[in-house]
This record gives structure tokens, C-alpha cells and sequence, in this order.
């Protein structure tokens, strides 16, 4: 569905500068984020795009999002990464 230079900017803007959301955002794009249907990964593309504190009240404090589709995304988010961190 995107094309390599797509990808590279996907992964570009899952660098967030804060430590706490790099360590949820970047491995959950690169391990988890191809097997995501079509349309999370457009969730996850205009999850991106949201600010760093709105990424770390949903991903961190638990607060959850207006939004239906980022509600969903975060519970993905939050579950790969306890998978991974069970391992």
C-alpha cells in the first residue's frame, strides 16, 4: 500500500524526541504496523500526526482520545508492546 519513500517518512515521524513515546511508537511501526489492516494503518498515519503530549496522555497516562479509531489504536499500540516486553 505505500511506497518505500512513504514508509521511510512513516518511520521518519515516529521519532517523537521523547523517550517514553520512542519506546512504544518506533517498535510498534516496525514490527507491528505491516500487519495492521488498510485502514489502521491510516489511523496510525494521522495518529502521527497529533502532538507529543496528546501521544503520551493516551499512550501514558491513559487517558483515551474522542477519537473511536485512535481508542482502538492505542489499545493495539499499548498490547504489542506488553507482548514484546513479556517475551
Amino acid at each position: 500500500m505505500y511506497s518505500q519513500n512513504e514508509l521511510n517518512h512513516i518511520r521518519w515521524q515516529c521519532r517523537r524526541g521523547m523517550k517514553e513515546l520512542d519506546l512504544l511508537i518506533e517498535p510498534f511501526f516496525e514490527e507491528d504496523f505491516a500487519s495492521l489492516s488498510e485502514d489502521s494503518q491510516k489511523t496510525f498515519v494521522r495518529f502521527l500526526d497529533e502532538s507529543d503530549l496528546m501521544l503520551f496522555r493516551w499512550l501514558l497516562r491513559g487517558e483515551v482520545p474522542s477519537d473511536p479509531d485512535y481508542v482502538s489504536l492505542v489499545e493495539i499500540i499499548l498490547k504489542c508492546h506488553r507482548d514484546r516486553c513479556a517475551v
